[in-house]
């Protein structure tokens, strides 16, 4: 029970004691540091959907069969994965931002290699890098949403990935765009140069903002009693037991008291990000070869899917502070598997569209959420375990339904992004907080 109980307490939120009193503006610095962290998780979005969009052109390049580019392409996810939780320690160790702008210049740099190689092995062999400045990318910038929302006192966390899925959708509209003017290596140094033009810019606001570890100890009950009031309508939280300190004390609790609760988080992470892997993968095949759709619009399946995830994570913040975190995790987790189950079983195009659209809005929200919880109640080291069991949905996802297509159909296999959602529900639900802040309710 008691882990339970831990459990439920991270489903919780801090809904409650986050919000900032009415009219108090946060500091200037707070806001250009979010305004940069913005820009950063809006470019890993935009460089990332520029690579994918040039993936047929490096695959002609390279003259990989499918099976090779394939596993040449599991060099992203495997990069990205092995670097997860070595940026979480490093984010421990160093603080997030400098991180941040490490990943935030490699990133983009390494984006231009893939169309300057000419086998599947050296494509692979690139994509490492790129896989491992992305996954990096990832956690400290999720890291670092974590210490400014608890700077703010406002779950903001769904805006910043709502920059990732813009940064994305207008990185993938720009990539076809220039698809028949530019060759993919022009294409790609262009996107590099941008995304190291972006980083620079944004580096200042970036670095001026105190990481976790250049804050000073946490102060004693009897200190904080005694701290004016003015101090905390500033911007800055009442010290946090479970988000300061010492990051040496940070990994102990990581490993004693909050590593359940953690891992129950990424389950959820997870299954959302199973979802936007198949659906990736998945959703234009469905509709070509289920249900009869021209090659155009079946393309709309999945910029549908995308786009419905931005508009639900642009309202996820006011989302959180209305019915809390709990709510929306097993809400959203509802809409998402009718949502599934509408676009797997819809009978015409048009349904199932509509139903790629509520899956995408009840999902939104449920990944920032559990990895903005993670990050709560474990620090960066938190970020790093949710995210990369989150993450591994997407490395799960398009394999899982292949197999199951093969076996099955490819309607069945799609109903299993339907089941995880409810499995994001049913838990979120099972691990609620039993007595919500009034705020939350």
């Amino acid at each position: 029970m008691p882990t339970l109980n831990k459990i439920r307490s991270a489903l919780a939120g801090a809904t409650g004691h986050r919000c900032r009193p009415s009219g108090v503006p946060p500091h200037p610095d707070l806001r250009r540091f979010r305004i940069a962290l913005t820009a950063f998780f809006a470019l890993d979005g935009f460089v990332f959907a520029g690579w994918v969009v040039r993936i047929p052109a490096v695959k002609a390049q390279t003259g990989a069969s499918p099976s090779a580019l394939g596993l040449a392409l599991l060099g992203v996810s495997a990069g990205a994965v092995a670097t997860m939780m070595l940026t979480g320690r490093l984010c421990s160790r160093w603080g997030s931002q400098p991180v941040v702008l490490g990943c935030g210049f490699l990133l983009p740099l390494s984006v231009a290699l893939p169309p300057l190689t000419h086998s599947a092995l050296a494509l692979g062999l690139v994509l490492l890098v790129f896989g491992a400045a992305y996954g990096g990318m990832s956690v400290a910038l999720n890291s670092a949403a974590v210490d400014l929302i608890a700077r703010l006192r406002r779950p903001v966390m769904p805006g910043f990935h709502a920059a990732f899925s813009l940064g994305g959708m207008l990185g993938a509209a720009l990539g076809g765009l220039v698809a028949d003017r530019l060759t993919a290596t022009r294409h790609l140094v262009l996107l590099a140069a941008f995304g190291v033009l972006v980083a620079a810019v944004f580096t200042r606001p970036l670095l001026r903002f105190p990481s976790r570890t250049d804050r000073p100890a946490p102060q004693t009950r009897e200190e904080n009693t005694a701290a004016p009031e003015h101090e905390a309508t500033a911007g800055e939280p009442s010290p946090d037991p479970a988000s300061d300190g010492n990051p040496a004390a940070r990994t102990r609790r990581m490993s004693r008291q909050v590593r359940w609760p953690v891992l129950v988080l990424g389950l959820i992470a997870l299954c959302t990000a199973y979802a936007e892997g198949a659906l990736a993968d998945w959703s234009a095949l469905h509709l070509t070869d289920d249900l009869g759709a021209a090659p155009g619009l079946a393309a709309a399946g999945y910029s549908v899917f995308a786009g419905a995830m931005t508009a639900g994570r642009l309202s996820g913040t006011v989302l959180v502070e209305r019915l809390g975190p709990a709510r929306v995790l097993t809400a959203g987790g509802a809409l998402g598997c009718g949502g599934m189950l509408l676009g797997a079983l819809a009978p015409t195009v048009w349904l199932a569209l509509a139903g790629f659209v509520l899956t995408g809005l009840g999902l939104a929200n449920v990944f920032p959420i559990a990895i903005g919880r993670a990050g709560d109640l474990g620090g960066p080291g938190g970020v790093a375990a949710a995210s990369t069991l989150g993450y591994g949905g997407v490395l799960l996802g398009p394999v899982a339904i292949g197999f199951l297509a093969d076996w099955f159909s490819l309607r069945t296999a799609l109903l299993t992004v339907a089941a995880l959602a409810a499995v994001a529900a049913l838990t979120a639900w099972a691990t609620r907080h039993r007595a919500l802040p009034p705020t939350a309710r």
